[in-house]
């Protein structure tokens, strides 16, 4: 059997962890082992904070509207129901940019669901 020299790609693989783990802290970011769990650990953590994230704009885009909604008079739920109700299909994140940044337009479309 021929004897197989994998000290190149050892070395490469090892560079790799520790280039990705460049900026954390202590030991993690210098010693191979604690940078591979250190790099587990962070993809893990990564991969469930995208799925948080989109539940906390969801969130965010709801305070928005609520807060432009009851100086209209009218509460969030109510808004919700009304708008489809009336048929009118616009999801929160457009609404949440027309409260925020164009508020004549918000107070149009409270005003034609009222």
């Amino acid at each position: 059997m021929t004897k197989v020299k994998r000290a190149k790609i050892a070395l490469k693989r090892r560079r790799k962890v520790l280039r990705q783990t460049k900026g954390f802290r202590w030991q993690r970011k210098s010693k191979e082992r604690a940078a591979k769990e250190a790099l587990l650990h962070a993809g893990h953590h990564a991969f469930a904070d995208r799925k948080k994230k989109k539940s906390n704009f969801r969130a965010l885009w709801q305070i928005k509207i609520n807060a432009a909604s009851r100086q209209e008079g009218v509460p969030y739920s109510v808004l919700t129901n009304k708008l489809k109700v009336a048929g009118i299909a616009l999801n929160r994140k457009v609404l949440a940019e027309l409260a925020e940044n164009h508020n004549t337009v918000f107070k149009k479309i409270v005003a034609a669901v009222k």
